[in-house]
């Protein structure tokens, strides 16, 4: 018997990973997944995804984009690449990966310069002629950072949670 030919790629495994962690976020609006990688080994160092600081409640704190700066969801959330820079409590990420659903601000763009990480593989540049981002893209150039829009031969990947959906042995 043959290895399976039709396993995801490295690329799509660590995407899949930012993109299910993006599933954990509360906001009703944008949903944003970070996977931050072990450029050598392919391990995962940290995730994250925009969501409150610990101790905020959810539910008592506002989730709208629009009206007062105090009354919107702006100066409370993380964002998720600051997220898993700050779950991570004990590896260097010197020289490794991020993996992100959306293009990073210019906040977490600072974050990632001074936490050391070297490549950023996004998989949405949608805000790409904001400021922020344009910010974001001038410091990372002058930092040496490497961005790279995730790219795909598939459209999606199916998880399902049914036992009976699993295959253990490739229907052999």
């Amino acid at each position: 018997m043959s290895k399976r030919e039709d396993y995801i790629s490295w690329d799509e495994y660590f995407m899949g990973i930012a993109l299910l962690s993006a599933q954990r976020s509360k906001d009703p609006g944008t949903q944003v997944g970070a996977c931050i990688v072990d450029r050598k080994t392919n391990r995962i160092l940290s995730v994250g995804y925009n969501g409150l600081p610990f101790g905020c409640s959810d539910d008592e704190f506002p989730w709208v984009r629009d009206g007062e700066f105090l009354d919107t969801k702006y100066p409370y959330v993380v964002h998720a690449e600051l997220n898993a820079i700050l779950n991570n409590r004990t590896a260097s990420f010197e020289g490794n990966k991020i993996y992100t659903t959306l293009f990073p601000c210019n906040e977490c763009t600072k974050a990632i310069i001074q936490a050391g990480i070297k490549e950023i593989i996004y998989l949405s540049d949608k805000y790409a002629d904001t400021d922020s981002v344009i910010a974001s893209k001038k410091m990372l150039e002058k930092a040496g950072v490497k961005l790279r829009q995730f790219k795909s031969s598939r459209d999606k990947l199916v998880l399902s949670f049914s036992p009976e959906n699993i295959s253990y042995n490739n229907g052999q």
